[in-house]
């Protein structure tokens, strides 16, 4: 009522002014694309060393070169959809960006694991890379909370 008696809104209306999306998260969403990039063309770098200086199985490295760029293209794919779920509000492109996730963390542990050679370089960039999901999960949840308890304009 204080509103009104200055001519600013309602109380409705203010609450209507609250912006739910998490700016940690789309902070952590947007760096992390920055990151995927440097990952990605590290990791390509690295394959072209260890493909001229290691002796690899004939299509052991194809194999790991393609791994790593699915799991880019998904990485992609899980960016975008948390970058829109969180600035529109939509509980269900989050939910999509945390399914994505779960490739994505498949990849990682993949290139981690189970790679026929594995730098130490590459170990601290998927290690920062298995972070950055972690973190992004997390808040994804909060943000899947968040949206959903909302009461809809």
């Amino acid at each position: 009522m204080v509103l009104r008696s200055y001519g600013l809104a309602s109380q409705t209306e203010v609450q209507r002014l609250w912006w739910l999306s998490l700016l940690p998260y789309q902070i952590v969403l947007y760096l992390n694309g920055f990151y995927t990039l440097f990952y990605t063309i590290c990791e390509l770098l690295m394959f072209i060393y260890k493909g001229e200086t290691l002796p690899y199985a004939p299509s052991s490295l194809g194999v790991e070169i393609v791994i790593l760029l699915l799991t880019s293209f998904v990485e992609i794919l899980r960016l975008f959809f948390g970058k829109k779920g969180n600035l529109t509000e939509r509980p269900l492109l989050v939910g999509v960006s945390l399914g994505l996730s779960l490739p994505a963390v498949l990849g990682n542990v993949f290139l981690l694991i189970w790679q026929t050679y594995l730098l130490r370089a590459e170990l601290i960039l998927i290690i920062v890379q298995l972070s950055f999901i972690g973190v992004e999960m997390l808040l994804g949840f909060i943000a899947i909370i968040l949206f959903s308890r909302a009461t809809p304009y």
